[in-house]
């Protein structure tokens, strides 16, 4: 088999550690023998829709999420939406999380239109949310790195990732974090994610090669060391919040 990965925008959406999500599914999914390719996504190039089987975009500074929404607005953002609707999974942390909504709202200045394939808006909001970010999902512990201003507030289409237990999430009110919609999955959590969640990178890779290669059956894999990971992340969250 073999998974094609499309990280969007990294010149200018890949802050605090993003690329490790990238690096980190190439390298599980080579070690169960599957051939990987990675192409880069940036603004003002042309997008073969028909090509990525999993979209990985990260977040920005608000300089670059200007760029980038501005690119989203016209054929970039077609493409994108086709990808998804021809069955590629997304990861989207952060800024590239409030661009697949249906707006973000600066504190200044007009609304930037988001891609609209998540059922969420933002908005800016005065007080910075960092530090460290822990939740409860149906599937396993999450635990990461928060730091935004955003406010995301989840419509009836989109369902929470998870429940916070330590941090922040969405908005700081709800104690959500996260949003799932189909293959698309949207997350706060910086740091790298994905080397110290492990389960959320292999059900990414699973919906990924289903997309040409039919229904997969993971083999599993040593995963000693990011749970060890997982684990000391937890502790230290909870030790400071």
């Amino acid at each position: 088999m073999d998974l094609r990965i499309a990280h969007l925008y990294p010149d200018l959406m890949s802050i605090y550690g993003d690329r490790g999500n990238v690096l980190a599914l190439a390298q599980r999914a080579r070690w169960r023998d599957v051939a990987v390719e990675v192409r880069p996504y940036s603004a003002g190039v042309p997008f073969d829709a028909e090509w990525p089987d999993l979209l990985f975009f990260g977040g920005g500074q608000d300089v670059g999420q200007d760029i980038v929404g501005a690119d989203l607005a016209g054929p970039g953002g077609d493409a994108v939406r086709r990808m998804v609707a021809g069955g590629a999974a997304a990861l989207l942390v952060c800024g590239g999380y409030q661009l697949f909504g249906h707006e973000y709202v600066p504190e200044q200045g007009a609304p930037i239109p988001g891609l609209g394939m998540l059922d969420v808006r933002t908005r800016a909001g005065k007080k910075r949310f960092v530090g460290n970010l822990v939740a409860d999902t149906p599937d396993g512990r999450l635990v990461g790195f928060e730091n935004h201003s955003g406010r995301t507030y989840l419509g009836p289409e989109a369902k929470p990732l998870g429940t916070v237990v330590v941090g922040h999430g969405n908005n700081g009110e709800d104690r959500t974090e996260g949003a799932v919609q189909g293959r698309v999955i949207g997350t706060y959590s910086h740091g790298s994610c994905l080397p110290k969640n492990p389960w959320l990178a292999d059900k990414l890779l699973g919906w990924a090669l289903e997309r040409r290669h039919g229904a997969v059956s993971l083999r599993p894999l040593d995963d000693a060391e990011e749970r060890a990971a997982s684990e000391q992340a937890a502790l230290v969250a909870r030790a400071r919040p």
